[in-house]
């Protein structure tokens, strides 16, 4: 009987010859917790057309649908649940798609090419594995029971996932995507801080966003930059990003700085703080010699491993 429906499902294209041992599996399973004689021909075919083996082919145009769906980031954990398939499955399948140029991978999941053109996108993707052994680092500063902040930054964005198992939290931000990465978190109570919405950077900012920051107190404050120049300053190419972030600075307990080594020598006018006013700064390795002496004289320089990027 099964070697009979077997063949049946091959005519009918439902899986291919390789993957007809894992049929014979599935069915001699299920009829071994259910006895054969309460199944007739309907039933059993109709079992076989639910169950169909979905090709990676159109398992991974799924994905981009559903990514064009919801117009944000997909979890590993949210597809496998969806497609029923093991969690190497499914990161085959996003190598493959990100290869193909229709997705982009983040920290555990993906987001979709087109939705990621964005200038914040783009520089979310830039040296992708660096901010991430950057943000892997960094988030080591946190302690069950901060109070924290983290900027409108890629880098920032990269440091969100690891928070996961920091203890209970209680995080600010004004960034859309890290929100979208810290509200799956058990342990995390999230505080969106609101204001005018960037829609290039995607976060909020503005005066209310100023007027908010100045009421309230942090026990670590996170932020990005966009240059570091040979003296020391932090520079960013927007002078409402300059004063925003200064304020956000002036709330801080700790004050960290995350910016991998190309930001060293790098273009932006408006300077909002100098390595002086940091605590620590997590870079990655590529800053020459004379040069990261000098800026560990203004501040600790953390230079991450990045042996795994």
């Amino acid at each position: 009987m099964i070697a009979t429906w077997s063949a049946h499902v091959l005519r009918h294209g439902f899986v291919d010859g390789i993957r007809l041992e894992r049929v014979h599996r599935l069915l001699y399973g299920s009829i071994l917790r259910r006895s054969v004689w309460t199944y007739n021909q309907h039933e059993l075919f109709e079992w076989i057309l639910n169950w169909r083996i979905v090709q990676p082919e159109v398992r991974q145009q799924q994905i981009v649908a559903q990514l064009l769906a919801l117009q944000s980031e997909l979890s590993v954990e949210e597809l496998v649940e969806k497609f029923g398939v093991s969690a190497l499955t499914i990161r085959r399948d996003l190598d493959q798609l990100e290869r193909d140029g229709a997705i982009l991978r983040t920290h555990g999941g993906c987001v979709l090419r087109n939705a990621v053109e964005s200038s914040y996108h783009q520089r979310v993707g830039f040296n992708f594995a660096l901010k991430q052994e950057i943000g892997r680092a960094a988030a080591k500063e946190v302690e069950s029971g901060d109070v924290i902040l983290l900027d409108y930054g890629s880098t920032a964005f990269h440091l969100a996932p690891h928070l996961s198992g920091a203890g209970k939290l209680s995080v600010y931000t004004n960034s859309l995507p890290v929100i979208s990465v810290l509200s799956r978190f058990d342990n995390v109570r999230l505080y969106i801080l609101g204001g005018e919405y960037n829609v290039e950077m995607q976060f909020m900012g503005g005066s209310l966003m100023e007027q908010t920051l100045e009421g309230l107190r942090f026990d670590r404050v996170f932020v990005g930059t966009d240059a570091i120049d040979a003296k020391g300053n932090c520079l960013v190419v927007n002078p409402g990003l300059a004063r925003l972030t200064e304020i956000m600075l002036r709330q801080a307990g700790r004050r960290i700085l995350l910016a991998d080594h190309t930001k060293v020598g790098a273009k932006a006018h408006n300077i909002y703080a100098r390595l002086t006013d940091f605590d620590i700064w997590y870079t990655t390795p590529g800053i020459i010699p004379i040069q990261l002496r000098q800026f560990n004289q203004q501040t600790t320089v953390r230079v991450v491993n990045t042996t795994l990027a």
